[in-house]
């Protein structure tokens, strides 16, 4: 019956816990908000392509897409903007740390899979989203 109870307080006090977002709020414009959200959903595409042609043995090719869209190569896109829109500047210096250690693991991963290190390519393949899940974990844009 405790149990019970218990569990029934834990379910009415979820919404209220779920409200809570105690991530750290990244301030920045909205265009840099924009660009940001948009690159983060280009990211997703890419990364579900990447596992799609490792999926298919395609190692070379999921290399070459993870350097293009995700690794050292795609950094600095944005710096043609104008300066509100683009994300970097106005990110926390730890936030924006996470952001490179993110491209640098899929470079990588891009050099193991272009060197048809085919293991090694696949046990790196959590690293393309370690940078992703501990900069959602710990930054908000809104």
């Amino acid at each position: 019956m405790k149990a019970a109870v218990f569990c029934l307080l834990m379910l009415a006090a979820a919404p209220a816990a779920a409200a809570e977002d105690a991530r750290q709020l990244a301030a920045m414009p909205a265009a840099a908000q924009a660009t940001l959200r948009a690159e983060m959903r280009a990211n997703m595409v890419a990364l579900n392509e990447i596992l799609s042609l490792v999926t298919t043995g395609k190692l070379a090719e999921a290399g070459a897409l993870a350097e293009k869209e995700l690794g050292v190569s795609a950094m600095g896109k944005h710096r043609a903007l104008p300066f509100e829109a683009r994300p970097g500047p106005h990110m926390p210096p730890a936030m924006h740390a996470i952001g490179i250690e993110g491209h640098q693991a899929a470079s990588a991963f891009a050099r193991l899979a272009t060197a048809g290190e085919r293991d090694k390519a696949i046990a790196a393949l959590p690293s393309l989203t370690a940078a992703c899940v501990a900069c959602h974990h710990a930054y908000r844009i809104r």
